[in-house]
């Protein structure tokens, strides 16, 4: 495997395309390599159009690979709809709190899905689109990275699927449930006080004047906007502002980027507390 060390030498030398999938070395110390899950539905896996830019390898990003591999975090992270996927908020806000923490080394685990209800993120749930159990596997690659570091926090980013007046009625309790689950599971150790303090970050729907909001929206947004206040170590990013690629749905390249800026700055205002 390719040392870390020598990774920013080879991005000068070599296109990121020609060797971004090789395995690298992580840091010896847990400490020293924090982690992030990435979970939720399609605008959390990126749809964003892919540009040269996307594709630098900085040696301090890295990204859990479908393989359970770790590589320079390149876009597109994730991996749910091969054909699709494109650029998201994950490796900015990975540059972002890289820059911000020069000491440590950044680990991504994209475990995102594009279309899933919130109900497929409990044990044994299934998105039938994709045939996958979205929370099982994200538990599996999780587990797998924590042997290597240390959870900094969980990023969540979805509700459109669940944005109907049945499934909006229950969004709430859904959400604070899957968060002491997360908490609970991926806690650091037995009985640690840590567990309800890893940092929860919800990003909000895009809000798009081609699409307005129906009732059933507004209220799931509402959970997502509310939660600082109810559930400890939590925060919210808005999605003011931003553009869609075209479909009214799915953010274009430049907002998912602009997207992950504001996802730091939430998680960074929690830990601020």
């Amino acid at each position: 495997m390719l040392p870390v060390r020598i990774l920013l030498l080879l991005s000068f030398l070599f296109p990121a395309s020609t060797w971004a999938d090789e395995p690298v070395s992580v840091p010896e110390s847990p400490d020293k390599f924090h982690l992030f899950l990435l979970i939720g539905q399609s605008n959390m896996a990126g749809r964003g159009v892919v540009e040269d830019s996307d594709k630098v390898v900085n040696p301090r990003v890295l990204m859990l690979n479908k393989k359970g591999e770790w590589v320079p975090a390149v876009d597109p992270l994730h991996f749910d709809k091969p054909s699709i996927v494109g650029v998201g908020l994950g490796r900015t806000f990975g540059l972002d709190y890289a820059a911000a923490h020069p000491d440590v080394t950044v680990g991504l685990i994209p475990c995102a899905v594009g279309g899933s209800a919130i109900e497929s993120w409990e044990p044994g749930g299934f998105d039938d689109a994709t045939k996958t159990h979205p929370y099982d596997d994200a538990m599996v690659r999780a587990h797998a990275a924590l042997k290597a570091g240390t959870l900094r926090g969980i990023l969540w980013h979805q509700g459109e699927s669940d944005s109907t007046p049945e499934r909006a009625a229950v969004y709430e309790q859904k959400l604070h449930a899957l968060i002491q689950r997360l908490r609970t599971e991926l806690a650091p150790g037995e009985n640690d006080a840590t567990a309800s303090t890893i940092p929860f970050v919800a990003g909000q729907m895009g809000r798009f004047s081609e699409r307005p909001w129906d009732d059933a929206k507004k209220q799931v947004d509402g959970v997502h906007r509310n939660l600082p206040s109810v559930v400890p170590a939590t925060g919210f990013a808005g999605s003011d502002g931003l553009m869609h690629k075209g479909d009214e749905v799915h953010f274009d390249s430049a907002s998912a980027r602009e997207f992950g800026h504001r996802y730091y700055r939430a998680w960074e205002g929690i830990n601020r507390k």
